[in-house]
């Protein structure tokens, strides 16, 4: 049974009660594709070879990021942190990483956390909970986490698992008589339409994440995400359109037309039809010399139709692929990987795309985590979601840029080895000599080296 099933189990008898769209946006983008979560999935990422790459591409690379849970220590300290990290777009000098480390140092104890549940629920890890939720987001604008929790009992309140619900089939439920301009939240609860049937989740049972949205009305379009692919779906009818016509041209094998008689006598009925049973006869037989024919009369060819070259399928295909890179923040460099023809741009390219794309999106998925879901667990007040961006090879700095900024830091007695090889992410040493500031190439503490200068005596001759 699918876990859509065993959901809809849970209360088979409620029917559709909100009959708005997905989306209720008033007029149209002049697309035969109709402007809902749906179309974006059927005809986009489903069958859209360039989509299928680029939200593939995001999925994975956000999945590769460390995360932990991180006990809070200091509340001002952590929010001079996040203060720091939004400002830089978490792209630090080697003085910005210097005074991360200090305030993250503050902010959090040493020891960490596990994942309040080892998988998010029986069918996924959280890798591929992470995956499945930037193809959401990013298909759709919109995340819904339904926390399945006991009502009752010692464990009431506290999630048992966490569910992706599939945005492209929820709807918003609001409250009766609902003000969207007021202090009370207008959403009565969430459901999940499949068919004729409807499941419907409280407010507190679902997390919504969502993009801005400045489609404002008063039947609640607002209160959805706005989903990239709207923007984009010109460019995704577009490009399986020239799909499409490639493959009938293909399977046609060129241009097609008419063949006509180019003396004075036309052909006749019987005479066409017998030479287009010949044409048929020569095509379906694989011999060579059977594609050679004589006809005792001159004829010619009107084509009616253009070729493949003609038509620019390749360069409208590579128009939309740059469109749909561009609304989505991924670079098209990325998509071949030719590390070859762009050389070490490839890199900043990679790097770039961690910065506005990756970051942002799992911000979004920390927040939600940490305000609506990690307070939930018992163990796990005062804790947060914190995601190690640095770790990631895209955001590592150059060693060699890295040492020639620390070693005269060390020697001028700025700060201590142990904060040198901490932020060069060196072994800890346990040798308590490493917490002392010390100058100069002979290692003496700041104490010694005053020592060590002569005293001036002002006593009289």
């Amino acid at each position: 049974m699918s876990l859509l099933s065993n959901i809809f189990k849970r209360n088979n008898n409620n029917t559709n009660k909100f009959n708005e769209a997905f989306f209720k946006f008033i007029g149209s983008m002049g697309s035969s594709y109709d402007l809902n979560a749906k179309t974006y999935i059927e005809k986009g990422f489903n069958i859209n070879p360039i989509v299928y790459s680029v939200i593939s591409q995001m999925a994975t690379k956000t999945s590769s990021v460390p995360y932990t849970i991180k006990k809070i220590e200091d509340e001002k300290q952590k929010q001079k942190l996040s203060k720091l990290l939004k400002a830089t777009k978490h792209e630090l000098t080697p003085q910005q990483e210097v005074k991360r480390l200090m305030l993250e140092t503050k902010a959090y104890t040493e020891s960490d956390y596990t994942m309040p549940l080892v998988m998010p629920n029986p069918l996924q890890t959280w890798n591929e909970f992470l995956e499945l939720y930037k193809t959401l987001i990013k298909i759709t604008g919109n995340v819904y986490i339904y926390k399945l929790m006991p009502s009752e009992g010692r464990n009431e309140g506290t999630p048992l698992a966490l569910y992706l619900l599939p945005s492209h089939l929820m709807e918003i439920v609001l409250k009766k008589d609902a003000d969207m301009i007021s202090v009370e939240s207008p959403i009565e609860g969430y459901q999940l339409i499949e068919g004729n049937v409807g499941l419907t989740f409280t407010a507190d049972e679902i997390t919504h994440i969502k993009y801005p949205n400045p489609n404002f009305d008063l039947n609640g379009s607002h209160l959805y995400g706005f989903a990239p692919f709207r923007a984009l779906l010109k460019n995704i009818e577009s490009s399986n359109l020239a799909l499409d016509l490639n493959i009938k041209t293909m399977k046609n094998g060129g241009a097609f037309g008419l063949i006509h008689s180019k003396g004075n006598a036309p052909l006749g009925e019987k005479q066409a039809m017998s030479f287009k049973d010949k044409l048929k006869q020569m095509d379906a037989d694989p011999d060579k010399l059977a594609k050679i024919a004589a006809v005792s009369a001159e004829v010619g060819f009107i084509r009616l139709s253009l070729t493949t070259d003609e038509l620019k399928l390749f360069e409208y295909l590579n128009f939309d692929q740059k469109q749909i890179c561009n609304a989505l923040g991924w670079s098209d460099k990325l998509l071949n990987n030719d590390s070859a023809k762009y050389g070490d741009n490839i890199k900043e390219h990679r790097k770039q795309v961690v910065i506005d794309n990756i970051i942002p999106d799992l911000e979004l998925f920390a927040t939600a985590f940490n305000n609506d879901i990690l307070p939930l667990f018992k163990n796990y007040k005062g804790t947060c979601l914190y995601f190690e961006y640095s770790e990631l090879p895209e955001m590592q700095e150059d060693m060699k840029k890295m040492v020639d900024w620390i070693i005269p830091s060390v020697k001028e007695g700025l700060f201590s080895r142990k904060v040198a090889g901490t932020f060069m992410k060196l072994p800890e040493s346990d040798n308590k000599l490493m917490d002392e500031i010390t100058v100069s190439t002979d290692i003496l503490t700041l104490e010694q080296a005053l020592d060590d200068f002569p005293t001036v005596d002002s006593s009289p001759i």
